[in-house]
């Protein structure tokens, strides 16, 4: 059977620059950031890194409470991205209710604050008799996935992708394969976060974090810049509908875009570091799987979370594989590391790029650090034609994601 071509009809999203894709676009338009300093983090013995990019949490009583009692935070952000997402698809909660529509979400974790909530009920007299049974709900793993299956009465396949922060662009990579093979029609994919100093403790401890900004946040993250100290976490969600071309085009859909491949697999060398190696293989099969050669990629969305090794790995896999003149820049400087929810978050951010033939800045990047040199750097709002893009995330375990996407050809 002839694979199915798959496009992308929709999208909503949710970070610490705004509650909508609009309003995210705009804030990153105006060159704004929404890292602050997180009020009480510097209470937390050990903890270094005081800074964040919170998102707000509104209107959240929209959602019937029936349905909002078993969601934390980051349900309740996923919910109101996907929400946006077929909204903007032109797609009802119906199209679920026939087992051709999946659920694809991933995250780092379970909620991180209804996690901490249980934790600090039960642990002081060790008595679970406190403990609510949709706390449960709020914890799980696949907490965002099931929840906005459950919300939308979605009976196809349903599942929840776990790799800290390629979670999100894997779900992407899992909904495209689901609907190429024909298994699904449709997918709502990508990922879900939310901010705790749990979250930023777990890189803290790794001295992954920015830690020489506390007084300064809207001056960090600084992705590939010679001053960068490490990541800044962030949280809220981004959801993008995927679906058949043949049914996008019977029912008169707006594309924004074809995924033309992708591809993910990890180094096997260390727990914590990237490989320019694997990165550059990762990005080379996500191009192979494509019939897409290196001088068409118009555009490349890095992952560069700012950390001292991941960003020089991304940027000289990026020189050897693509070149010196391919634009590259990460949106991490407006809105900090979403973590599960940046692949798919910026992905969104990139489509916008696409349809308006223009990139954002890296910002923050004053100076390029002399290790990450030999790419196009991005250091300025550019206007450019874009039709190919290929966006990039990594994890912890050396995983890496890569995505290859066009304009749609008819």
């Amino acid at each position: 059977m002839e694979n199915k071509r798959v496009v992308i009809t929709g999208f909503g999203g949710i970070c610490g620059a705004g509650n909508t894709i609009a309003e995210i676009v705009d804030f990153v338009e105006a060159d704004k950031s929404a890292v602050v300093r997180m009020p009480g983090w510097e209470n937390y013995n050990g903890m270094r890194s005081y800074v964040g990019a919170p998102a707000k949490l509104i209107n959240e009583k929209n959602i019937p409470r029936q349905a909002r009692r078993s969601m934390g935070r980051m349900s309740i952000f996923a919910v109101q991205a996907a929400e946006e997402a077929l909204q903007n698809a032109g797609v009802l909660k119906s199209d679920f209710h026939h087992g051709r529509g999946a659920v694809i979400i991933g995250s780092t974790m379970g909620g991180a604050e209804s996690l901490n909530q249980v934790f600090e009920t039960m642990l002081p007299h060790h008595d679970l008799n406190k403990l609510t049974s949709m706390q449960f709900f709020q914890c799980v793993s696949h907490t965002a996935a099931l929840n906005v299956a459950q919300y939308f009465g979605a009976n196809g396949y349903v599942m929840a992708t776990s790799a800290a922060c390629a979670s999100g662009l894997q779900a992407l990579g899992e909904g495209y394969n689901l609907i190429r093979s024909g298994d699904q029609d449709l997918a709502l994919c990508g990922g879900a976060e939310e901010l705790h100093p749990t979250v930023t403790g777990s890189f803290d401890i790794l001295y992954a974090t920015s830690a020489n900004y506390n007084d300064r946040p809207c001056l960090t993250p600084r992705p590939f810049d010679r001053d960068r100290d490490g990541l800044v976490c962030g949280e809220g969600a981004g959801i993008l509908l995927l679906e058949s071309y043949e049914r996008a085009i019977a029912r008169g859909a707006k594309i924004y875009a074809e995924i033309l491949g992708y591809h993910t697999c990890a180094s096997g060398l260390h727990i914590s570091q990237s490989s320019k190696e694997s990165v550059a293989r990762c990005m080379g099969e996500a191009l192979r799987k494509s019939n897409v050669t290196k001088e068409k990629i118009d555009y490349v969305n890095a992952h560069a979370t700012a950390t001292a090794h991941g960003d020089i790995e991304e940027a000289q896999a990026i020189n050897e594989l693509l070149g010196s003149q391919v634009p590259v820049s990460s949106l991490k400087g407006y809105f900090g590391h979403t973590l599960g929810a940046s692949g798919a978050i910026e992905l969104i951010l990139s489509l916008n790029m696409m349809e308006k033939g223009m990139i954002y800045p890296t910002r923050n990047l004053e100076n390029i650090d002399p290790q990450c040199a030999g790419i196009n750097h991005i250091t300025q709002k550019t206007q450019k034609e874009i039709n190919t893009i290929l966006k990039n995330c990594f994890a912890f375990g050396g995983i890496n994601a890569s995505m290859v996407l066009a304009k749609v050809s008819l």
